[in-house]
């Protein structure tokens, strides 16, 4: 297996992700389903690039299609009608193997999916691994290593399946693909996009607290960031707490750019002790983000003495005013008692 892990139920989130020191890579999966529900596609092939959605087939349609402005920019009518062959000629050899692994599992009904994944990658230090990797029903089912030019069956129904490629030849022609022409075609189509997929976008991040029934739970988002690929992690006293926290996944946001969230629990009063670390190909090294409580609103309160001391002032000032007049009728019955506030 790649450094994707297993296919399983996370094929399509594993080919779009790929090796930590990657510079380029190149991916394509198709799905078929055996009930895909009422007008939706029974095959679907998609294909990114840096984890962009450049082209795209379905059974429905049975075209390719750009999936960005610069692919279909770059590219002319006779691409498109090539590529549209290899995508009917990938639809038929799905449904025929769709149909197979039924027989095999001796299946006669019910929902089932095949999911194939394929593409290359070209990394920082020069080198070129490569994936070739099927799934059924959610399980890895097989799946090529090119350095030793072998299939890999992980369940038993698939050890026909190797014998099968293993000795027609499959091996051969996978890692050829694999090492040159996906290659070819990733630096070609990495030359298309370069404006779009070399722009950089830096995360905006915001940590906020909330305290419920005895648990404070922290929650970091960033929010704004392209390219996709970025790491959230909590760190409690400078240790990462991976286990511990929640993650939200990579949300694309409408203008094209992504966003994100990673929560864990704490003990209320501990806040202090954890920071959220952000890591993305936009920053020139990791940010470090920590929780900041509320203060305590003075303004209220500081109004509430402003309003009391203007209202002392005018009754101050009010019974000033009818002192100096009951003072300059003396001998007519006005006396102000001593000590006493005069009404109003």
């Amino acid at each position: 297996m790649g450094p994707c892990g297993a296919l399983g139920l996370g094929l399509l989130l594993a080919a779009v992700c790929g090796a930590a020191a990657e510079l380029h890579s190149l991916r394509y999966v198709h799905t078929a389903m055996t009930d895909p529900g009422p007008r939706l596609p029974w095959f679907v092939d998609v294909g990114y690039v840096d984890r962009e959605l450049f082209v795209l087939y379905n059974s429905t349609g049975r075209r390719y299609v750009p999936g960005t402005e610069w692919m279909a920019a770059n590219t002319d009518q006779q691409y498109w009608y090539g590529q549209t062959q290899i995508g009917q000629g990938n639809e038929r050899s799905v449904e025929v193997s769709l149909n197979t692994l039924q027989e095999r599992y001796n299946q006669t009904g019910g929902s089932h999916t095949l999911q194939l994944m394929y593409g290359c990658d070209i990394l920082e230090d020069g080198t070129i691994p490569g994936y070739h990797q099927t799934a059924y029903d959610g399980r890895d089912f097989i799946a090529f290593d090119k350095g030793t030019m072998t299939f890999t069956a992980a369940v038993p129904e698939a050890v026909t399946t190797k014998r099968k490629w293993e000795e027609g030849g499959v091996a051969e022609r996978s890692k050829s693909y694999l090492e040159e022409t996906c290659v070819e075609g990733l630096r070609r189509y990495v030359e298309y996009g370069k404006a779009e997929l070399g722009r950089r976008e830096r995360p905006e991040v915001r940590v906020s607290g909330k305290e419920a029934d005895g648990i404070l739970t922290l929650s970091c988002r960033a929010h704004g960031f392209y390219p996709r690929p970025i790491a959230v992690s909590w760190l409690k006293d400078g240790a990462v707490r991976g286990q511990d926290a929640q993650s939200g996944g990579i949300v694309p946001n409408g203008d094209g750019t992504y966003h994100t969230w990673v929560t864990i629990d704490a003990q209320p009063g501990d806040g202090d002790k954890y920071q959220c670390r952000v890591e993305h190909a936009s920053l020139p090294q990791p940010g470090l983000y920590s929780w900041e409580p509320p203060q305590p609103n003075l303004v209220p309160i500081v109004a509430g003495v402003a309003v009391a001391i203007v209202a002392i002032a005018i009754v101050v000032g009010v019974g000033f005013i009818i002192y100096r007049r009951h003072a300059g009728k003396k001998g007519k019955g006005y006396n102000i008692a001593p000590g006493s506030n005069p009404a109003i």
